[in-house]
């Protein structure tokens, strides 16, 4: 079960980072038989990113790539299986090219796969004939025959560096600790760091509701319950501060033709109503990654109690249960 809901979160914070800068297709089915990559980037023509940013995993998005993130280490078995769907892909791939009116851009190079597994022993790597490149890439990176246009990280072996973070993120125990410790420093202005948050979030409220968690998952869930906190407060302090704001600077406009008291008292009023709204709206985006129209539906049933009342109610009841609850409710 756990492994399944780490498995969502690498295919979740990957696809939050690779955005941007290309397309997404998670999962990908590939016609042969029912198979699926778990995750299929294509950069965008116009695509420029530097390596400072997102490091390996910047240089890893120049050309078009697979990535088979596993929360486990991957087996023989597990790569022979990624090796398959990336020869489907390959015979997909020349056909499109080859197709007049094809998606495929002339020139366009085919993916390389990307095998992302928390620990990999020597006999395995030797197995496929994986070495390093220390001269262009850092320890942990291991290359398979240029045929096969593979690539195993070993993400316990990577060095602890800004250029290896964004991959250590998906490692197990301290590796995955290390590398959620060096996210939290990062300045709040890094573009990459609230998408990244917000995915251990999601992963984090999953593992919640697991009523038979692993050692490893409680303490990861132990590990990032005060990032969470962090994370909660302060999008209940900017969801007031954007209704107060909002609410006086609508009251001052009030004001000016009403009185400035009478306006005020208003701007205030509305701003701590909007503030409310804005802390549950917030509260279920954190909980949920989004707030779709079933949840919004439910908002103002929730905004009908105090929010000593429904704090922990957010926090604390599950999808379903709030939408039980609160569905059939009227707003007072």
């Amino acid at each position: 079960m756990t492994r399944f809901l780490h498995d969502q979160f690498a295919k979740d914070y990957l696809e939050e980072l690779l955005t941007p800068y290309g397309i997404i297709q998670s999962p990908r089915r590939i016609p042969a038989e029912v198979r699926e990559v778990d995750l299929w980037f294509s950069p965008h023509p116009t695509f420029t990113l530097s390596p400072d940013s997102l490091g390996i995993l910047a240089r890893a998005i120049e050309t078009p790539a697979l990535f088979e993130p596993f929360r486990n280490p991957a087996t023989p078995q597990a790569i022979l299986d990624c090796l398959v769907k990336l020869v489907e892909i390959d015979r997909e791939w020349e056909r499109d090219s080859n197709r007049q009116g094809g998606s495929i851009a002339l020139g366009t190079p085919p993916p390389r796969l990307w095998i992302l597994t928390p620990t990999a022993s020597r006999t395995l790597l030797s197995g496929f004939g994986a070495t390093l490149d220390l001269e262009s890439w850092p320890m942990g990176v291991y290359f398979l025959p240029s045929t096969l246009r593979t690539i195993i990280v070993a993400i316990h072996q990577l060095p602890r560096t800004p250029e290896t973070l964004w991959l250590r993120v998906l490692g197990r125990g301290r590796v995955q600790t290390q590398a959620i410790e060096e996210l939290e420093a990062l300045s709040p202005e890094n573009p990459f760091r609230e998408s990244t948050l917000m995915a251990l979030n999601r992963l984090k409220a999953h593992l919640d509701e697991d009523v038979n968690p692993n050692w490893e998952d409680r303490e990861l869930i132990m590990r990032l319950s005060p990032l969470f906190d962090q994370q909660l407060e302060a999008a209940k302090l900017s969801g007031l501060e954007q209704g107060l704001a909002q609410g006086l600077e609508r009251g001052l406009e009030r004001g000016l033709a009403q009185g400035l008291e009478q306006g005020l008292e208003r701007g205030l009023e509305q701003g701590l109503e909007r503030g409310e709204r804005l802390v549950v709206e917030n509260l279920l985006q954190f909980r949920f990654g989004a707030v779709d129209a079933e949840l919004a539906e439910i908002i103002e049933a929730i905004l009908s109690l105090p929010a000593s009342e429904f704090t922990p109610l957010l926090m604390q009841l599950s999808r379903e249960e709030l939408i039980e609850r609160f569905g059939g409710a009227s707003p007072c």
